[in-house]
C-alpha cells in the first residue's frame, strides 16, 4: 500500500510529531505560555479537574427535582454539665440581685459623727447594736400584741458594743447595762439610754465613746417592729427557758421547756426584767439579751432559713425596714459582724455585762470596767477576773 502526500509513498510516522529542526523565526506572542496560568489550572497530584469528570464508574450527583428541605441540623442536648452551669449562674445572679437590693434599702442616718476628742481608733473593730423601743409603724393592734405599753418619746432597752478583733483573740459582745450612770455630754450625769432620748444615734454613740474609751466604727439600730418581723420571718427561735417567766409589768408568760419563740413572745424575752425569773432585774435581761442574739444569729444562718424559700424571702422583705446603719456602712460590714457573732451558743464568743458594783446595774467598777476596754482596745483576750455573766 503506498501513501501519497508529503511522505512520497512512504508510511508515516506512528511516534509523535517531531519539533521542526530550526527554531522559528516568527512564533507569535499570543502563543507564548503565561508563567503561573498553567499551573493555576492543573490540578494537584491525586485530584481530578472539573473538566474530567467523576471518576470512572461513579455517577454524577443529581441535583434534587422539586424534593423535600434538608432537614435541619439536630440541637444539642442539655447534658449534665450545661444544667449545672446554668444552674449556677442563676444563683449568682439571684444572689447579686440580692445583695444590690439589701444595700439600697436599709435605712441609714449619720449616726457617728466626728466630734473634738472623740477617741483614737484602737486595735480591732467595734460595732454598737441598738434596741430601740420605738413604736413608730405600729398600728394599736400591733402595740397590744407586742405588749409595748404606752411609754412616750424614744429610749434604748438594749445597748451593746460588739468587739471583733484583727487577730485570733476571740470576738466580745459586751452589754451596757441602760440604767447606768454616765456622763451625757451637754446634759450631765443620767442613765446611758437617757442619751439616746436626748439626741438619738449620735448623742448615744458620743456617750459611749467619752464613757467607754473606745472608738464606734459602725452602727446598728433595730426597733421593736422591725425585731419582732424578723423572728417571725425565720420562723421563729428555739430557745431553752429554764423556768417559766411572767413579767408582773406587761402580763407575758413565757413556759418553760425547749419552744420555738415567735415575735411576740421573743420581745418579752429579751425586755423581760419584772419577773421571778429575772431576779438580779437589768444584769439578767442584758444576758437573756446576747443568748437570744446567739440564737438568732445562728438560726438565720442555717440551711433551714437560707435554703428555704418560705423563710429566706420573708427575711430578706423584712429586714431592710427592721435595721438602721450608719451612712458610712455596707452591707458587707453587717455580714462580718453576723460571721463573728455566730460563735456566740457555742461559746466561741466572749459575752459579759459592763462590771458594776452592786445588782442594781447603775455604777460601773472603775477598775475592772478599765481591764476590761484596755482589754478590747489592744486586742488582748478579756481576763476572767472581769467577765460578768
Amino acid at each position: 500500500m503506498t501513501y501519497g502526500g508529503d511522505y512520497g509513498g512512504r508510511r508515516p510516522p506512528t511516534g509523535p510529531r517531531q519539533p521542526p529542526r530550526g527554531p522559528r523565526q516568527h512564533q507569535s506572542a499570543q502563543m507564548m505560555p503565561i508563567p503561573g496560568r498553567e499551573q493555576a489550572r492543573r490540578p494537584q497530584q491525586g485530584q481530578r479537574s472539573s473538566r474530567q469528570g467523576p471518576p470512572p464508574g461513579q455517577r454524577p450527583p443529581r441535583r434534587p427535582q422539586g424534593g423535600p428541605p434538608p432537614r435541619p441540623p439536630k440541637r444539642r442536648r442539655w447534658g449534665p454539665g450545661r444544667v449545672l452551669t446554668a444552674l449556677l449562674g442563676v444563683i449568682v445572679l439571684f444572689l447579686g440581685a440580692t445583695w444590690v437590693y439589701l444595700e439600697f434599702s436599709i435605712n441609714r442616718i449619720d449616726a457617728l459623727p466626728d466630734y473634738d476628742g472623740k477617741p483614737a481608733a484602737g486595735e480591732g473593730t467595734n460595732w454598737l447594736i441598738v434596741g430601740s423601743d420605738s413604736r413608730e409603724g405600729l398600728t394599736p393592734e400591733e402595740e397590744e400584741r407586742l405588749a409595748t405599753g404606752n411609754t412616750g418619746g424614744q429610749r434604748t432597752d438594749t445597748i451593746m458594743v460588739a468587739h471583733v478583733p484583727d487577730n485570733d483573740t476571740a470576738p466580745t459582745l459586751l452589754s451596757l447595762p441602760r440604767d447606768s450612770q454616765v456622763a451625757i455630754p451637754g446634759h450631765g450625769t443620767n442613765k446611758i439610754n437617757a442619751a439616746f432620748s436626748f439626741g438619738g444615734a449620735p448623742l448615744l454613740a458620743q456617750t459611749v465613746e467619752q464613757a467607754t474609751g473606745l472608738r464606734i466604727d459602725h452602727y446598728a439600730e433595730i426597733g421593736f417592729g422591725g425585731f419582732a418581723n424578723v423572728v417571725d420571718a425565720i420562723g421563729g427561735v428555739e430557745m431553752d427557758i429554764p423556768e417559766e417567766m411572767r413579767d408582773t409589768k406587761t402580763g407575758v408568760v413565757i413556759p418553760a421547756g425547749t419552744q420555738e419563740l415567735d415575735g411576740a413572745q421573743a420581745l418579752g424575752f429579751v425586755r423581760m426584767r419584772y419577773s421571778e425569773a429575772t431576779p438580779r432585774s437589768d444584769l439578767d435581761r442584758v444576758a437573756n439579751q446576747r443568748k437570744f442574739i446567739g440564737a438568732m444569729v445562728s438560726e438565720m444562718a442555717s440551711p433551714a432559713t437560707l435554703l428555704n424559700p418560705f423563710h429566706l424571702f420573708p427575711l430578706l422583705s423584712a429586714a431592710p425596714d427592721a435595721l438602721t446603719m450608719d451612712s458610712g456602712d455596707h452591707l458587707h460590714h453587717l455580714v462580718g459582724l453576723a460571721l463573728a457573732m455566730r460563735g456566740i451558743s457555742s461559746g466561741g464568743v466572749v459575752t459579759t455585762t459592763v462590771p458594776v458594783t452592786s445588782s442594781s446595774a447603775v455604777n460601773w467598777d472603775e477598775q475592772k470596767s478599765e481591764q476590761l476596754f484596755d482589754a478590747l482596745r489592744t486586742d488582748k483576750p478579756v481576763p476572767d477576773s472581769v467577765i460578768v455573766n
